[in-house]
């Protein structure tokens, strides 16, 4: 069979045809077992309308799947944890029910269990679809809450679609305060939403959402996958935060876990009725030992009804605009990827392949479109698997965008091996630009991961202990000079060549310092590295506010240009200047990272002659620099040599962004 994809890439028709067949098979194959004529998978994905706590007129329904339990029972405050008082009746298809007449049978509030009888043993659990869980502040145990909001949240949000290009504010809503504390829903939608408005960003990806009781996993030890973290608040504060988000013109991605889970039992789904095969994999295939996490078997349908309909819950309950599916190169690959070099083809279409999880990534993209065609679905993959980004009826999986996970190892490398005198103009534009046919990626230079405990920002690793001294406005500093000058330089070539979209972590835009740390045993459960310090950008009198400014500026003339969906154009690249030019979408670059020469009357060729003005440049006063670029109109004419261009001054450690303009009319 003929799939578009191979018009991107031919060497995959010429050597891959039956793989894609099997892609493609296995794809139909599985839809067709799921699905009831005429049903889509969203029809499907209903699983938590049916199982959990449900109110109705005449009292309250209890529902679990746990095919493994040989009894179930409820107990919680209403029957003053009474273990077996209030038995389940099992059903067909290994499905527990309890009714409890009356409206107040449960209450608000009030903590809930299911007791798990298995092989001769009792096992506490919390419900699978739990939509609330708490911990108690005694016995620091974690329990199902029953959540019975007074009156249905409001939404206003019902006009809101997403840009098509994203600049992406990845955050962390309890360490987004300053306070040595875990922040609040309220907390992030007052102080936080406000800078991602002024900064121009248009998309925030919250991490750490579903619920985990580890706070120091950044949340990718689920437990609990329908219940919105409560250490953040209830989860109609999450709704408001996203209404407000939405009212703002900001859509919100929920970074969703799907490629493992907890291995906890009682708080968690593991070995929820008893057995280790209810939904993970049995033996090796099943444990994740780099994480020490359970690995779902993506080919068991109720594994699958599971899965999807939690995306669907994430949609509907609560109007997130889309996913990114974190660790998918672990799904993919069934050594997960783990120390695999994917250097050639093969690597990707072997036994190695994880051809299950495959056809669940495509089954989940179909069905988030299906419930919202405008939803955003995003892999967190480094192995760029071919067709990971491209439609499934192309012969993809049906990701939106992959994200650019070299851009930012590439530049750790750089900063930690080579001398900035040294870079490879060649190379930052080989591993910039370099991505499949068709494929969109998101740019980004650093997220979370690049600050985590035992790593450095990229403004921290350029400066270092010189931040906690030198960053006074009234201080110079030649290592506070040279970091704030590569600061703006890498985030702008990131930015502009990078990908379609771009990412940055919060605070990471005005250099925040230090790493992040959560508090812990090993130090003394310290909040200190677990919080933003805000108040840095905001001191006038210190250089964070520099490289806020810049980034404010950054943003504004890409959304305005319409940068990140044009076409790229090497222009100009001169190793021994440390001079890399280039084009996109009609708006200019000029980089100099040369340390010290500084280049009067340097070439800059364009495709057009005309007039270009200076959009913005990295030496401005405003962004802390010398001000040593004018502004005024070059003029663009043919050269004796053919060439179109214009001389500019060029200083060291600088980039210049220019854009044709219309030509004034002389007299």
């Amino acid at each position: 069979m003929k799939y578009k994809i191979f018009e991107y890439d031919p060497l995959l028709e010429q050597y891959y045809e039956d793989d894609f067949d099997l892609r493609m098979n296995n794809f139909a194959r599985k839809k067709s077992e799921l699905l009831k004529e005429s049903e889509t998978l969203a029809d499907f994905a209903n699983g938590y309308e049916f199982y959990g706590f449900h109110k109705t007129e005449d009292g309250w329904y209890y529902r679990e799947w746990a095919p493994g339990a040989d009894k179930m029972y409820l107990t919680g405050d209403f029957n003053g944890w009474d273990r077996h008082n209030h038995p389940m009746e099992k059903k067909a298809g290994g499905v527990f029910e309890i009714f409890l007449p009356g409206k107040d049978a449960l209450k608000n509030g009030q903590r809930v269990m299911a007791i798990v009888e298995h092989d001769g043993k009792e096992l506490d659990r919390i419900p699978l679809y739990a939509d609330y869980v708490v911990q108690d502040p005694v016995t620091t145990g974690w329990s199902a809450a029953i959540h019975d909001a007074e009156e249905p949240f409001r939404w206003t949000d019902a006009k809101f679609k997403p840009e098509k290009t994203l600049y992406i504010y990845e955050c962390h809503v309890g360490m987004a305060q300053e306070e040595p504390k875990v922040g609040t829903y309220t907390e992030f939608k007052e102080n936080v939403l406000p800078r991602v408005k002024a900064l121009g960003y248009n998309t925030i990806q919250v991490m750490a959402i579903m619920e985990h009781p580890y706070y120091a996993s950044f949340g990718y030890q689920v437990t609990n996958f329908f219940a919105p973290s409560s250490r953040f608040g209830t989860p109609e504060e999450l709704k408001d935060m996203i209404n407000t988000a939405h009212q703002m013109g900001i859509a919100v991605l929920l970074d969703v876990v799907h490629s493992h889970a907890s291995k906890n039992t009682r708080e968690g789904i593991n070995e929820f009725d008893g057995t280790s095969c209810q939904f993970f994999h049995e033996g090796p295939r099943g444990y994740h030992a780099a994480w020490d996490t359970k690995c779902f078997n993506y080919g068991k349908n109720e594994v699958i009804h599971f899965l999807l309909s939690n995306l669907k819950y994430w949609q509907t309950q609560f109007h997130f605009d889309g996913f990114r599916f974190d660790g998918v190169t672990s799904m993919l690959y069934r050594d997960h990827g783990l120390g695999t070099s994917f250097t050639d083809y093969d690597k990707y279409f072997s036994m190695n392949t994880d051809t299950e999880a495959v056809t669940y990534l495509q089954l989940a993209n179909e069905m988030v479109r299906q419930v919202n065609p405008n939803a955003i679905t995003i892999a967190e993959d480094t192995s760029a698997l071919p067709g990971l980004c491209i439609p499934i009826e192309e012969g993809g999986i049906g990701f939106d965008y992959r994200l650019a996970m070299g851009e930012p190892d590439m530049w750790i490398k750089i900063l930690k091996e080579t001398k900035d005198e040294f870079w490879d103009m060649s190379s930052l534009w080989r591993e910039l630009t370099g991505r499949r046919p068709k494929e969109k990626v998101i740019g980004y230079c650093e997220s979370h991961d690049q600050a985590l405990v035992g790593d450095k920002t990229i403004m921290f690793r350029l400066c270092d202990q010189e931040m906690y001294w030198s960053m006074a406005k009234d201080k110079h500093s030649m290592v506070i000079d040279r970091g704030m000058a590569l600061h703006k330089m890498i985030r702008l070539i990131t930015m502009s060549l990078g990908g379609e979209s771009y990412l940055t972590f919060m605070g990471n835009e005005f250099g925040h310092p230090e790493w992040i740390d959560f508090p812990r045993e090993g130090n003394g459960w310290s909040y200190h590295y677990c919080r933003r310090q805000w108040s840095l950008a905001d001191n006038p009198d210190l250089k964070y506010q520099y490289l806020n400014a810049f980034e404010t500026a950054m943003i504004k003339m890409a959304r305005k240009t319409r940068l990140l969906s044009g076409k790229m154009q090497n222009l100009w690249t001169h190793q021994s200047d440390k001079v890399l030019m280039y084009q996109r979408a009609k708006t200019v670059f000029a980089f100099n990272f040369d340390p010290t020469h500084s280049f009067d009357g340097y070439f800059v060729p364009v495709t057009e002659k005309g007039d270009y003005q200076v959009l913005m440049d990295t030496d401005e006063f405003q962004f802390g620099g010398h001000g040593r670029i004018g502004h005024q109109i070059y003029t663009a004419e043919k050269q004796e040599d053919g060439r179109i261009g214009f001389k500019v001054y060029l200083p060291s450690r600088t980039a210049i962004v220019f854009k044709k303009v219309p030509s004034k009319k002389k007299k």
